[in-house]
């Protein structure tokens, strides 16, 4: 349903001064907007709320069914109503969360304002969202392996560094060729590539707690070297080692393309880029080491966010009991006096 600008401004008002804007000023509350009298809130202070933050919120705001409803007016149905039709609409449910979310941000704010005096989203049932393990998807090896020679030779490098270093999309994009250590055969991690407005890239710092060096694999640095030799002109340090061909760092869209051609063509559906960070959190753990190795290798802010997703493939105390005692047994009956294989009675 479309939305008058003035009513989409007046719901949007609480959310988006924190991005900025480019320095526009933000849109005040009035009487004769919002039907209310308190005067308007204090200017907004300077945020550190990403871009894609404020585009992912402006996406649930011109989704929402009830744009063309007062502020004032709103109520739980409309937002229910809006629920069931994204639902209708076959939208995932982490999708219908994370817009209802961002929506519930904005009215949140409205009440602390006290434009209205409760939050009408408070209650609304969402649908279940499955746990992590059983949705998320780990490449295998072998499909690992099939990716890369089913890429375009320059994108199969990126393909291969993020699958061995656990590079989000955005991180890989920005290397440079100077973040490539050969000799002492790691990556340095310091910044990534984000969506701009209108199409453009923006480099920014990484996620909190995200700076990081990898350790590369000598199979890898292989490529990396080769990577430079063919299809850069130079070994300039600040050069991007991924460059399109009007020398900037891929944008999302262009390395989404690559991804869809190369898992095409390799006959993978349904694999995402980010799988290849699972894949390397599993070969980590499956290989032993702890919570705080992986941690460090994917670039989390903390062991608990490691733990949420990745937890369930750590074995547990059975696990560890169960291998325990199967050494006590193997031992066991390997000694030359087991009765099961002398016969001994």
């Amino acid at each position: 349903m479309g939305a008058p600008a003035s009513a989409l401004r007046s719901i949007t008002r609480y959310r988006l001064p924190a991005t900025n804007h480019g320095g526009r000023p933000p849109v005040r509350a009035t009487p004769g907007r919002h039907g209310s009298t308190s005067p308007p809130p204090d200017p907004p202070r300077r945020s550190t709320t990403p871009r894609p933050a404020s585009t992912c919120s402006c996406r649930a705001f011109r989704t929402a069914t009830f744009t063309d409803v007062e502020l004032r007016l709103l109520r739980r149905s409309h937002v229910e109503s809006w629920v069931k039709q994204m639902i209708a609409a076959g939208l995932a449910p982490g999708t219908v969360h994370t817009r209802v979310q961002n929506v519930r941000a904005v009215l949140r704010g409205a009440v602390r304002d006290r434009v209205i005096a409760t939050d009408p989203s408070g209650g609304v049932t969402l649908p279940r969202r499955r746990r992590r393990e059983h949705a998320m998807s780990i490449p295998t090896p072998p499909q690992v392996g099939a990716l890369l020679p089913a890429a375009d030779d320059r994108f199969a490098t990126y393909i291969a560094i993020c699958a061995s270093g656990g590079l989000r999309l955005g991180e890989a994009a920005a290397l440079q060729v100077g973040d490539v250590d050969f000799l002492r055969r790691r990556v340095v991690i310091s910044r990534q590539v984000q969506r701009g407005p209108g199409g453009t890239v923006e480099l920014r710092a990484p996620k909190h707690g995200s700076e990081r060096r990898i350790v590369v694999p000598d199979r890898l640095l292989t490529l990396l070297a080769g990577h430079v030799e063919h299809h850069l002109s130079s070994g300039d340090p600040e050069r991007w080692l991924f460059p399109t061909p009007t020398g900037t760092p891929p944008h999302q869209n262009t390395v989404g393309h690559q991804w869809r051609k190369a898992t095409s063509a390799a006959g993978l559906t349904g694999l995402r880029l980010h799988d290849l960070r699972h894949f390397l959190a599993s070969g980590l753990i499956a290989s032993g080491c702890d919570v705080v190795t992986v941690q460090r290798a994917l670039g989390h802010a903390s062991a608990t966010t490691t733990l949420n997703p990745y937890g369930h493939l750590w074995p547990d105390a059975e696990d560890r009991t169960r291998a325990a005692t199967d050494g006590l047994m193997s031992a066991a009956l390997d000694d030359p006096a087991d009765p099961l294989r002398t016969g001994w009675r």
